[in-house]
């Protein structure tokens, strides 16, 4: 069997002598005898109880809790415990990594449509990027209640093609309009604007926002804090902001 003296012990485990004798002085870790000279000599039964050792320090145990758990009859059981715990402490930090990369690289595509980066455009970019959740969440439900007003209105188109009838579309054009009213002040109420110029995060006015030039992500707007005139970045608007 083989026999291992401080040094090569400590080797073996990554740990300093001074930690191997420390753990000799506590009693948790007593060599398995001693040469004709007085030197500690352990077994492959000491070098498993060593990396035990290692581990549970690895895991933040204070030496104390080491001495009294590897004292016990069954401390294969606590250990085992404690491994299940460790992998499920693992995998919620390679979660949380892999979400924070995902992150980045979003962060990373933002920037690339940005031709003069700085910090204020950084936080722009960020912001941006939390929102967009928010803002997907508005869309939809402007979406999901559009789908029967525009069923209604192709029904009705049909008919009158088809049949010559005019009445459902005259119901379509009773629902469409107060429906179009009430969806656009609900999406201008809850969303918000990013300024270029001065990064402040805005809300204009609704009828200069219902007529405004935009894209599917910006308008053209006036800024209410510096007055710039362009295209804004649009976002979820904040509670305080509504």
């Amino acid at each position: 069997m083989s026999k291992y003296t401080t040094g090569e012990l400590a080797k073996l485990c990554g740990v300093t002598v001074r930690t191997v004798q420390y753990y000799d002085t506590r009693g948790i870790l007593v060599p398995s005898e001693l040469s004709e000279g007085g030197r500690r000599l352990y077994s492959e039964d000491d070098l498993r109880r060593m990396k035990v050792i290692c581990f549970l320090r690895e895991l933040g145990m204070p030496i104390n809790s080491i001495s009294q758990l590897l004292s016990e009859e069954d401390p294969g059981s606590v250990i085992t415990l404690l491994l299940d715990q460790q992998e499920q402490s693992l995998k919620e930090e390679i979660k949380d990594i892999s979400e924070k990369l995902s992150r980045l690289e979003a962060l990373r595509k933002e920037l690339k449509s940005i031709s003069d980066i700085s910090v204020e455009s950084i936080g722009d970019a960020a912001y941006t990027m939390t929102n967009k959740n928010k803002l997907r969440k508005i869309r939809l439900t402007m979406l999901f209640t559009g789908i029967p007003v525009t069923a209604i209105q192709w029904v009705a188109i049909i008919l009158l093609i088809v049949r010559k009838i005019w009445w459902p579309l005259i119901v379509w054009a009773v629902i469409a309009i107060p429906w179009g009213i009430i969806i656009s002040k609900y999406y201008f109420k809850n969303v918000a604007y990013i300024c270029p110029q001065c990064h402040s995060v805005f809300k204009p006015s609704f009828k200069e926002v219902f007529f405004a030039n935009h894209t599917p992500n910006t308008r053209k707007l006036t800024c209410t804090s510096c007055g710039h005139h362009g295209f804004c970045v649009e976002v979820a608007a904040e509670e305080a902001e509504k």
